[in-house]
């Protein structure tokens, strides 16, 4: 059985940081000597640009078309072979992509027919779950057959929330498709946290933020005590084809993702630690 931690970084909203904590929460837990593989599921194709992969130059050094998880799934679906490896990128910062772009769209429609659909992803990472400590996958702000299959093939999942009024608008209804999505198709999957992103520490609303998902959904899920600051530099590394800590290696959203690393980390454990208890109470 593989020990490969499978992380989907989760949220309905748009624009919450899921794209920048994959790729930092990525690089952070390769700085600290784990083996990591992002995977981009959102058509838009966030993650695989600000990785610096952009589709027109890769097309233009490979002289063909360039594979993403989309070429995964329709090579599954039509059953065609396909070596994963000739899909995942190498980025110089030690961490392993699996790309996107629009094609992914275009996947929904053909999943909704496929044999065993909500599990495609899934099967699609079984030959390289071996070969890697985590896979994040960064997921689209919607609950399509993409997302469910991200889901189906997690065993935990982050959930980035941005400190403004309203931050905990539509977490009951997210929270209760993971639920759906554990009772039916997937039951290992797990809420591991929620990350409090883009906080601006000048004002009260991050406690407030803090405070009114505690009260809502603190009984079910818990509230990482990492927090990440909002920088102007994060969006500028991005631009860049780089990590936070590529570009600005001592700010403080690069100390805070190093800290979510090891939190995250020491989670992992410790539910490792209570499950080996149960099983030996049984």
């Amino acid at each position: 059985m593989s020990n490969c931690n499978v992380i989907a970084i989760s949220n309905q909203k748009g624009g919450v940081g899921k794209t920048t904590t994959t790729l930092s929460l990525g690089v952070a837990l390769s700085k600290l000597g784990k083996k990591v593989l992002l995977l981009d599921a959102d058509p838009q194709g966030d993650l695989t640009i600000c990785m610096g992969y952009y589709e027109q130059e890769i097309e233009k050094k490979s002289q063909e078309k360039m594979k993403t998880i989309a070429t995964l799934i329709g090579s599954y679906i039509n059953d065609i072979p396909l070596d994963i490896n000739d899909v995942i990128l190498h980025h110089e910062e030690n961490i392993d992509l699996i790309p996107s772009n629009l094609d992914l769209s275009a996947m929904e429609i053909p999943l909704l027919n496929a044999m065993n659909r909500e599990v495609v992803i899934k099967n699609c990472l079984k030959g390289i779950k071996d070969k890697y400590d985590y896979i994040l996958i960064d997921c689209m702000p919607s609950l399509g057959m993409i997302t469910i299959n991200a889901l189906a093939c997690a065993n935990k999942v982050i959930i980035p929330v941005q400190t403004q009024f309203l931050a905990a608008k539509g977490m009951g209804q997210f929270l209760q498709t993971i639920s759906r999505v554990r009772k039916q198709i997937n039951p290992n999957l797990m809420v591991d946290g929620v990350l409090l992103t883009l906080v601006d520490k000048r004002t009260t609303l991050p406690n407030q933020v803090r405070y009114e998902l505690q009260e809502s959904y603190g009984s079910k899920v818990k509230i990482y005590n990492t927090q990440i600051p909002m920088a102007v530099n994060v969006a500028k590394s991005t631009s860049h084809g780089e990590s936070i800590f590529s570009y600005d290696k001592n700010s403080k959203v690069a100390d805070s993702y190093t800290l979510f690393a090891k939190e995250v980390m020491e989670n992992g454990k410790e539910r490792n630690k209570n499950a080996s208890t149960k099983d030996l109470s049984r």
